[in-house]
């Protein structure tokens, strides 16, 4: 019998994922009723000069997705350069979105780091805030066993009550997250319902998609591999690019899934060299400066991250410019 994490709270569950198991929220809406799917995005967090959050900015991200039909909306991930993030600030953050997002799209929120009792403690803090799933990076610099993996995110799933994605990124954390153990946490534990999987290794996401118990959605990391993913059964991504094109996006995965490969040629096309630049320094610089051009944000950024070169700057303009984004 699985696992189903957490059973006794004061709070309404928001998801249960054994069967139609949406509350009032609106998830329904926009979710598929077996899987976390469509389009999400990593949502960046705007900062004031003084380095202190810019809720209005926040707002102003929320409701440019909510226009473009974004599905998810996930903050305080590494693109929210979470890092750098109180669990004060994570709650404020969480809670901002979820405000201004009024049940109109899902919001979740990034709450991992590589210290088990200290993942948990985000969790909870991010499940209090209101969000109603979690995305929890793969313990990273300490090099787990895969059994240290399992039993990390066992813990997480036994504390909270809403859905948990894996955040697999070997190339941040130093460590795979196989999919053997991927797929054993996915039947152990009925609120570890996703995976973002990061790791480009295309024989994993294949086994993933292939063996995934039927609540389980596999969601790809990758933006330059939306199309190829999606054409292989995905559920759909956490995007970057989602940031400055969240219509395209959302345009992309949907063609793939209506089977008009045609279309989605056309739009990974068109702005295959954006989803490039935008790790042509460490994310989420690139894509907090393009936003910033766009008008949407400042560009500001707590250290260790600095501000893009002069010369990058250059590059992302003639992109956004040839583009029409600016």
């Amino acid at each position: 019998m699985l696992n189903k994490g957490k059973q006794e709270r004061n709070e309404e569950p928001v998801l249960r994922i054994d069967k139609t198991i949406f509350n009032n929220t609106g998830i329904n809406k926009y979710m598929s009723t077996r899987y976390l799917s469509g389009s999400a995005v990593a949502l960046v967090t705007p900062f004031r000069q003084d380095r202190s959050i810019d809720s209005d900015a926040l707002r102003r991200l929320v409701q440019f997705h909510i226009e473009a039909g974004t599905d998810i909306i996930i903050t305080c991930g590494t693109t929210g350069e979470s890092p750098t993030l109180s669990g004060d600030e994570q709650f404020e953050i969480i809670r901002t979105v979820k405000d201004e997002a009024a049940g109109k799209l899902m919001v979740a929120a990034g709450a991992g780091t590589n210290d088990t009792i200290h993942a948990v403690e985000l969790a909870k803090n991010a499940e209090k805030a209101g969000a109603s799933a979690i995305l929890s990076v793969a313990p990273y610099y300490n090099k787990p066993s895969q059994e240290g993996i399992y039993q990390h995110y066992k813990h997480i799933a036994e504390a909270v009550s809403v859905p948990i994605i894996i955040y697999n990124v070997p190339g941040r954390t130093g460590c795979n997250v196989t999919a053997s153990t991927i797929l054993r946490l996915a039947r152990d534990f009925e609120n570890i319902a996703a995976v973002k999987e990061a790791s480009e290794n295309i024989g994993q996401i294949s086994e993933l998609l292939e063996e995934r118990p039927n609540h389980f959605s596999v969601l790809t990391g990758e933006d330059s591999l939306i199309l190829p993913f999606m054409a292989m059964g995905g559920d759909g991504s956490i995007s970057v690019a989602a940031n400055q094109i969240p219509s395209e996006i959302k345009q992309l995965i949907e063609a793939v899934r209506q089977g008009d490969l045609e279309e989605a040629r056309s739009i990974n096309r068109r702005y295959r060299k954006l989803l490039k630049l935008n790790f042509i320094e460490s994310n989420p610089v690139p894509v907090k400066y393009a936003l910033s051009r766009m008008g949407m944000i400042e560009e500001n950024y707590r250290l260790p991250l600095v501000p893009l070169s002069e010369e990058n700057k250059q590059i992302i303009d003639q992109e956004l410019k040839a583009l029409g984004l600016i």
